[in-house]
């Protein structure tokens, strides 16, 4: 009987530190998921905030402001456009041309 006893005892034991050990785990995996969940959400939240604020900065109005700023340029009128020609022939029409 003793060597049953004896047997059983060490089953046992080796079954509660098998527990233990996948408790362990068990927790281990819970705190990581949850570190990786908690981590998602701050990059779903850092991504709204850097959409929202790639939309403010593509509104038509600053897009044109830094424009006439930082490119100095401005809103086209008859004033200042400039017609190119080709070979000095501004006046001839296409049947005038001759090959």
């Amino acid at each position: 009987m003793n060597r049953v006893s004896l047997l059983l005892m060490v089953a046992v034991m080796a079954s509660a530190l098998y527990l233990v050990r996948t408790q362990y785990e068990s927790r281990s995996l819970t705190t990581e998921m949850d570190r990786a969940t908690q981590e998602a959400r701050r990059l779903e939240t850092e991504n709204d905030r850097l959409d929202v604020e790639r939309r403010a900065q593509a509104t038509p109005l600053r897009v044109e402001k830094l424009a006439r700023e930082q490119l100095r340029m401005r809103t086209i009128t008859p004033a200042i456009t400039h017609y190119a020609t080709v070979g000095g022939a501004a006046a001839t029409s296409p049947a005038e041309v001759r090959p």
